[in-house]
């Protein structure tokens, strides 16, 4: 009996690392959509300020406002990735927990 659990921990094993190490992955492309969403909203902070500057200047405005739109889209598919990355790690980690618990 005890030799069909031994035959069952390496398995485990091999599944737990693969686990950890997918969770590992998934927080680190977490981490990095994290850090450009944090950069495009600094963009976006910057570009405003410019563009408070440049208001006498049409072409100058316009320019900015179009590329402050195309930071927002961009912003707004980060967190969209971001909250698609948190969801994938939680349903990574209920599934280590599930399986720790059936130890």
């Amino acid at each position: 009996m005890s030799n069909s659990g031994d035959n069952a921990a390496p398995s485990e094993r091999v599944v737990f690392q693969r686990l950890e190490r997918a969770v590992g992955e998934a927080l680190g492309r977490l981490e990095r959509t994290r850090l450009r969403a944090e950069a495009a909203e600094a963009r976006s902070g910057e570009l405003q300020e410019l563009l408070k500057r440049f208001t006498g200047d049409e072409g100058a405005a316009g320019r900015l406002l179009t590329r402050l739109k195309t930071l927002e889209e961009q912003n707004e598919d980060l967190r969209t990735r971001l909250e698609k990355g948190r969801e994938s790690v939680e349903r990574l980690l209920a599934q280590i927990r599930f399986l720790e618990g059936q130890r």
